[in-house]
């Protein structure tokens, strides 16, 4: 995991994530590949390209260890072939607590992700 190097604008710094999830919504379920990972969103690579509907409630989960997991609820912003980018609408107190701390770990920054989590609050 590192971060990405990026040099536009964003407000919420994104770091690669090599790692596997699983979406769901309304009892269907699909296997994705988690490409880079924020505070507020994710983008996902899938086996075939994403063509589900895009107005939908999704639910991320992302495995972190046999007790740990981060769960976020998620909308999709957009689709290009076999990955989507999704914005997160909300996520719970225990897997912001994660999701914070892997970020921060990754961004090896404090005051990095205090401006991530200034710009989340806005």
């Amino acid at each position: 995991m590192h971060p990405i190097e990026n040099n536009d604008n964003r407000h919420f710094h994104r770091i690669h994530f090599a790692g596997e999830a699983t979406l769901s919504c309304e009892g269907k379920t699909w296997g994705c590949e988690i490409i880079d990972l924020s505070l507020k969103g994710c983008l996902l690579g899938f086996k075939l390209p994403w063509q589900q509907d895009q107005e939908k409630l999704y639910t991320l989960t992302l495995p972190l260890s046999e007790e740990t997991q981060i769960k976020m609820e998620l909308t999709a912003m957009h689709v290009v072939g076999d990955k989507a980018g999704f914005k997160c609408e909300h996520i719970d107190i225990d897997s912001i607590s994660e999701l914070r701390r892997l970020v921060e770990l990754n961004l090896g920054s404090s005051a990095l992700l205090e401006r991530d989590l200034l710009a989340l609050s806005e």
